[in-house]
């Protein structure tokens, strides 16, 4: 996680991952999301009005969403709970995995039920 703000339209990770202001900000308008002209202006709007005006005039300011960030994707988009959800989900799908990334899987044996780590 290098702590860049994010600049994008909402999909993908990003509509999980937004904050606006935050972990940085999005562009375009969910009115019309297929506009390009709306997108256009959305994003020199954005630049203009907010993300320059903050960058040059208010590096504190800035900072603080950095580290924003930082905390809050980068504690929820990483590899661990990546990798620990797709195995829970593809592999076992009666697996249990904690916020921590830990797996237990409840496997039945012929001899009777096993949890197993």
């Amino acid at each position: 996680m290098n702590g860049v703000p994010s600049l994008s339209v909402r999909d993908g990770w990003w509509v999980e991952g937004h904050l606006e202001g935050t972990t940085g900000w999005s562009i375009g308008y969910e009115e019309d999301p297929e506009r390009r002209d709306i997108e256009i202006a959305s994003l020199y709007d954005k630049l203009e009005g907010v993300i320059l005006p903050l960058y040059y005039s208010n590096e504190e300011g800035y900072a603080n969403v950095m580290r924003s960030t930082i905390a809050v994707n980068g504690s929820f988009f990483n590899t661990q709970r990546m990798l620990a959800q797709y195995v829970s989900n593809a592999y076992y799908p009666r697996t249990n995995v904690s916020s921590e990334g830990t797996i237990q899987h409840d496997v039945k044996l012929e001899t009777g039920a096993a949890n197993v780590c």
